[in-house]
Parts: C-alpha cells; sequence; structure tokens
C-alpha cells in the first residue's frame, strides 16, 4: 500500500496551470508519489500526463463533476486513459438526489448502468463517503443500500476513514467488510473542537496522527483489505499551510509505515 496526496487538500494552489505544475512539485518534493486529481483547475489530459511523469507521479484516481459521466462517459474513460487512470471518483450523490434517502434511489437508477458501463470499458467508478450515508433510516442506511444495491466488480468505495470515523463507524471493521472493494481510499482524522472556541464546526480537521483515530489499527486493515493507495485528505486546514498538513501527514504515516512510501 503506498501513500498519496489528494490534491483537494491543496486545491487553492491549483487554480491555474502554472500553479497547478508547481504544486505538483511541491507534493513530489514532500515525497509522495502517488495523487488524486481534485479540486484543481481544468486541464488538458495530455497535458496531466507529461506533468505527472515530469513529477515521478501516479494519479491514482480521480474526483469529477458527475454530470460529466452522465453527459459523455466514453470521453472521460478515454482521457484518463491518457494519463493512466482508470478509477474514476464522484465525491458524493450529486444534486438533485444528495441528502434525502429517496433521493438514493434516483441515483442508483441512473448510476448503476454508468457502472457498468465503465466496468465493461476497463474503468471503475469510485463512491466517496461523507458522514451523511450511514444516517440510519429505519434500520438501513445509504452506505448499506451501495455497498447491495452496486455490482462489486462495477463500483469500489473511495472509503473517507475520517467521516465515517465521525460518523459513529468501527472504521476497522468497515473496512473488513469491504474488502475487495477498496483499492482507493482516503485517511482523515479529526480532534475534538478546541476549548477556546477558534473552531466552531465539527469535525475540526488535522493531519493524519494529531487527530484523535486510531491510524494504527486502521492501517493494518488496509493492508490487510489490500489497499493500493491510501490518500491524504484534509479539508480544511484553517490558518496553516495545506502543503505543512500533508508535509505532517506523510512523515507521521511513513515514520510508522516506511513500506508505504
Amino acid at each position: 500500500m503506498q501513500i498519496g496526496a489528494q490534491l483537494y487538500t491543496v486545491r487553492k494552489y491549483f487554480t491555474n496551470l502554472e500553479d497547478f505544475d508547481k504544486g505538483l512539485k511541491k507534493t513530489a518534493d514532500i515525497g509522495y508519489k502517488a495523487v488524486q486529481v481534485s479540486g484543481t483547475c481544468a486541464y488538458d489530459p495530455y497535458w496531466l500526463r507529461d506533468e505527472l511523469q515530469k513529477y515521478d507521479l501516479t494519479c491514482a484516481i480521480t474526483h469529477i463533476p458527475p454530470q460529466r459521466l452522465i453527459d459523455e462517459l466514453e470521453k472521460v474513460v478515454a482521457e484518463h486513459a491518457v494519463f493512466g487512470c482508470k478509477n474514476i471518483g464522484i465525491g458524493s450523490i450529486p444534486a438533485p438526489w444528495f441528502g434525502t434517502y429517496e433521493g438514493y434511489f434516483e441515483f442508483r437508477k441512473v448510476f448503476i448502468p454508468i457502472a457498468e458501463k465503465m466496468r465493461d470499458m476497463g474503468a471503475k467508478l469510485m463512491f466517496h463517503n461523507h458522514a451523511i450515508e450511514f444516517e440510519d433510516h429505519n434500520g438501513n442506511t445509504i452506505f448499506n443500500h451501495l455497498m447491495e444495491d452496486f455490482p462489486e466488480d462495477a463500483m469500489e468505495f473511495t472509503l473517507d476513514c475520517g467521516w465515517a470515523d465521525f460518523a459513529g463507524q468501527d472504521v476497522p471493521k468497515l473496512i473488513d467488510s469491504l474488502k475487495s472493494r477498496l483499492s482507493r481510499i482516503h485517511l482523515k482524522d479529526y480532534a475534538d473542537l478546541p476549548a477556546d472556541g477558534s473552531i466552531e464546526q465539527a469535525p475540526y480537521m488535522r493531519p493524519i496522527y494529531e487527530g484523535k483515530m486510531d491510524y494504527d489499527a486502521i492501517i493494518n486493515a488496509l493492508k490487510n483489505a489490500g489497499t493500493e493507495y491510501a490518500l491524504v485528505e484534509q479539508d480544511n486546514c484553517y490558518d496553516e499551510d495545506p502543503f505543512e498538513c500533508l508535509r505532517r501527514s506523510y512523515n507521521s504515516v511513513v515514520g510508522r509505515f516506511p513500506e508505504m512510501k
């Protein structure tokens, strides 16, 4: 399993192609060899291929607007093939279906056929969770439906360990239940809100091993699950430099698990 950087963490430095180039270099200089391309400016797939090669980086997964998968699936898969990425993700159930239990079933009607077409084209749909998918609906959850309704060979989960923990899940146990569907996941940590009230909205996101989660247990469970890429994501770095947060996460993880470099 290799550690990677979710570029959404440093998205404010990826708003144009010149800064995109500089940001990839800074990410590679930390030591990362893999990235998730998400939250960046638009890019030509051949440009991205050349940039990744220049800095000896692999694109393990992307997040793209879900509407592109509805409107231009073949083009999206072909673009990803240019820079060597078969794992194409969405960040959540999209509008207008997001946020309601009933909306999930409309999402399912549209996206199961998309996932199956992607599979047949040699690509893989990746679903990223937040906490909402674990909310109880008369004994069931949207996450359970996703596990049961989408074919295992057509959709995997970019399990966001932080959001799952925040939703009250036993993350190592959840990882064990998803073993064959976790080739790429998100490492995310959080702490209790500061007592001084400086941060008011939970979760208070922190670099990996600077929060409250048991990442020794989580990483060992991921290794047992056969996860290939564990991508560090910190949605909010507050007043800290996001690249410094990525650096601290990298150093903390590889300091304990050097084989993840």
